[in-house]
């Protein structure tokens, strides 16, 4: 009886193989050195390049302005990533793990009252062609985005807007915006963190804000 012969890959193909997949984001090298180590382990852990796909459940409140409701109704031509609510203690799960082109996909799932399904936002943390930090929206509604550390917490500017198509890139005015928008991620204890988000129009003051504690199933 024949045995099978074992396929085998030359190792350059290998090579060819890992060096064509595209690097995991890594904020520690987005950061530098110096800031990267002012955060807590948890929180280093938690922004780790390559890290594995985790889960995490809490709680929202969640506001928007007269104003951001006309955001939130425009939005929804590009899949709705703004919400139109206004309500206390939202139910909140966020699945967060890495695709195959080196982003960092965060998926936001609300149990808003009144809704059958729940509001899902999706979006994905990346580098972009110029090597800069990006976020994109299932819908294309997208953010060039600046991180920094800010008393100890990790914290992301946007600084301008653009909707992705495809491969092209186009701008959005700032006036057509709803807002600067700024994401904090801070550890409140063992194993639980606090994720704020607010933006401001400088007209319309600020459209939206959400805030919550979350659980860390990994502490």
């Amino acid at each position: 009886m024949k045995t099978a012969t074992p396929l085998l890959v030359p190792r350059d193909a290998d090579a060819r193989a890992s060096a064509e997949a595209p690097a995991p984001l890594d904020l520690a090298t987005l950061l530098g050195a110096a800031q990267w180590h002012r955060l807590s382990p948890a929180i280093r852990r938690r922004f780790a390049a390559g890290h594995a796909p985790v889960r995490y459940s809490g709680a929202l409140d969640v506001r928007r302005s007269r104003m951001g409701r006309c955001f939130a109704w425009a939005s929804r031509l590009l899949g709705g990533p703004l919400l139109d609510a206004d309500e206390d203690g939202v139910p909140a799960e966020v699945r967060v793990h890495c695709d195959a082109r080196g982003g960092v996909v965060w998926e936001r799932r609300l149990r808003l009252p009144g809704r059958r399904d729940a509001a899902v936002v999706r979006s994905t943390k990346l580098r972009g062609p110029d090597g800069g930090l990006q976020e994109r929206t299932s819908g294309g509604l997208s953010m060039a985005l600046d991180v920094v550390v800010e008393d100890g917490a990790l914290v992301f500017y946007s600084r301008r807007y653009f909707l992705a198509l495809g491969a092209f890139c186009v701008p959005i005015p700032d006036w057509l915006t709803p807002g600067r928008c700024r994401v904090e991620h801070r550890d409140e204890g063992p194993g639980t963190f606090r994720f704020t988000l607010d933006m401001a129009h400088p007209l319309w003051g600020c459209t939206f804000f959400q805030t919550g504690v979350f659980t860390d199933p990994e502490e």
